[in-house]
């Protein structure tokens, strides 16, 4: 078999690097520096589960409009117009502008190219600065940033999982709204923390690849 071979690098704000490598028409997306991968075209069940369960909660909502914190590989915004109607709006907040570059180019075949459909809107910026100043904004909020509560890119993201940042996320819901976060393994601190919060709080164990295969993932529906 071919070995993945680097084509594209980004700079990540802040500090670090993501690789993006190919394998005929599979994608990796790794950091550099550090083993393993963050993401794999090849491995998306649990990114398609984090769309699917937070917007079949809010899909009937009048005007839905959702954020999506982490573009990635695509399928997380795909699997939330899947799910939603012709008049919701979908909103993604990407902090790293090579990603967005990349979904717009041969990487975005693997999820459909989503980023062209018209109900998108891309924000090259940090999720948690679209959160802080959009004050019931949102029917669902859908995080997929670094790897999780925990993290591995990022410190900074610990003002999204902290209790400060959950109250930002609480004030950016709508009423009924719904927050959903992806981590790659369990956390049972930020289960404890949601509850702190105030929140209700479900937990999905759910499996990279469908059907049934791969890593368990874990996904907090919280609302």
């Amino acid at each position: 078999m071919a070995k993945l071979c680097e084509i594209d690098t980004a700079d990540i704000p802040g500090g670090g690097q993501l690789r993006l490598l190919q394998r005929n028409d599979e994608f990796s997306i790794r950091i550099a520096g550090k083993p393993g991968e963050l993401m794999n075209t090849r491995l998306h069940g649990s990114e398609d589960a984090l769309a699917e369960l937070a917007c079949e909660r809010v899909y009937a909502h009048p005007n839905v409009r959702v954020l999506v914190g982490g573009l990635g590989m695509g399928f997380t915004l795909a699997a939330a117009l899947a799910t939603l109607g012709a008049e919701a709006e979908v909103v993604v907040a990407e902090l790293v502008p090579g990603v967005v570059e990349w979904n717009r180019g041969p990487l975005g075949a693997a999820a459909g190219y989503p980023i062209r459909d018209s109900r998108c809107h891309i924000l090259v910026e940090d999720v948690a600065e679209v959160i802080a100043r959009s004050e019931e904004g949102f029917d669902a909020i859908m995080l997929d940033v670094d790897n999780g509560p925990e993290g591995l890119t990022q410190r900074d993201n610990d003002r999204l999982y902290s209790a400060r940042g959950l109250e930002s996320i609480q004030r950016a819901l709508r009423p009924d709204g719904v927050l959903a976060v992806w981590s790659a393994g369990m956390d049972p601190g930020f289960s404890e923390r949601l509850k702190r919060a105030g929140l209700c709080v479900e937990e999905h164990m759910v499996r990279a690849h469908r059907p049934g295969k791969g890593a368990r993932h874990t996904i907090w529906l919280a609302w």
